[in-house]
């Protein structure tokens, strides 16, 4: 029997798919439980529509990460802090703390998660992060960090 599965199940495969299952598992597993759909013409022609939209979102939303990531080369983000003596912050700049002067400064938004740091920015200088866009796109963030 054709089903589309509705869910991820495992040893069958993932929403959405096509599958071939025996006629008892898909009548008093998968069906009752809302697990998959028969595959009538109507659904399959359904689910194709949803593939087709879902690529067709997928595609829009890489080009806005490739988008960001070319405005991201371009400028610079200043971030104060505050210093001891030696020019050795009192802390770190944090990933949040960035991201909330690039949104201050440039208007973009991207989440603290994104923006990658090797390791903590401790003293004064300028940095280059690797910013994570999601869909394997990455971008280079410059940030300056000057006393307050």
């Amino acid at each position: 029997m054709k089903v589309i599965l509705q869910q991820d199940v495992k040893g069958q495969g993932k929403k959405g798919q096509l599958i071939e299952a025996s006629d008892g598992y898909a009548r008093n597993f998968l069906l009752p439980r809302k697990l998959a759909i028969l595959a009538t013409p109507e659904n399959v022609n359904t689910m194709k529509m949803q593939d087709k939209a879902r690529k067709a979102q997928e595609a829009a939303e890489k080009a806005e990460a490739e988008a960001v990531a070319a405005k991201l080369r371009e400028i610079t983000v200043k971030v104060t802090a505050k210093a001891g003596s030696g020019g050795r912050l009192f802390g770190a700049v944090t990933s949040k703390e960035i991201a909330d002067s690039l949104k201050d400064q440039q208007g973009i938004d991207i989440a603290k998660t994104k923006i990658v740091q090797d390791e903590p920015i401790k003293s004064f200088g300028t940095y280059e992060l690797k910013v994570k866009l999601g869909y394997e796109v990455s971008g280079t963030l410059k940030v300056m960090v000057t006393e307050e």
